[in-house]
C-alpha cells in the first residue's frame, strides 16, 4: 500500500472516530455518568479518600478471598467422601466416583452396599 493510500485511509478513520465522538458527546447516558464521576471525585477529595478506599469500603471482601472459594475452572471443590469396607477394614478417601478401589468394590458388592459403607463426608 502506498503512503498516499495509507494517509487517505487514516483520514477516513479519523472522520469516522470524530463522528462517533460527537454522537457520544450528545448521549444523555454519557452526560449522566460524567456528572456522577465528577461528583464522586469531588466527594472523595472532600473526605480525602482514594478510589481504593472507596472500593474497600463498598466491597470489604478482598478479591483473593473470592478467587480462593472456587477452583480455577470456576466450579466448587467436591466433597471428600470416606468409605470403609466392613469385610476387609480397608478405607478409601475420594472426591469423585472414579476411584479404582471404589469401582472394584461396587462391582463385587454392588453400588448400594458400597454407598452404605460411607463413613464420613468432609468439605
Amino acid at each position: 500500500m502506498s503512503i498516499l493510500n495509507t494517509y487517505i485511509q487514516k483520514e477516513q478513520q479519523l472522520k469516522q472516530l470524530q463522528e462517533e465522538l460527537e454522537k457520544l458527546k450528545n448521549d444523555d447516558r454519557l452526560k449522566a455518568e460524567l456528572e456522577f464521576k465528577d461528583k464522586l471525585e469531588a466527594l472523595m477529595r472532600e473526605f480525602d479518600k482514594s478510589a481504593a478506599d472507596v472500593i474497600k469500603l463498598l466491597d470489604p471482601k478482598p478479591a483473593t478471598a473470592k478467587a480462593a472459594s472456587t477452583t480455577s475452572t470456576g466450579r466448587a471443590k467436591r466433597k471428600l467422601k470416606i468409605y470403609k469396607n466392613p469385610n476387609t477394614g480397608e478405607v478409601v478417601e475420594t472426591r469423585g466416583g472414579n476411584h479404582k478401589t471404589l469401582k472394584a468394590w461396587k462391582e463385587e458388592y454392588g453400588a448400594e452396599a458400597v454407598e452404605g459403607w460411607l463413613v464420613k463426608t468432609d468439605t
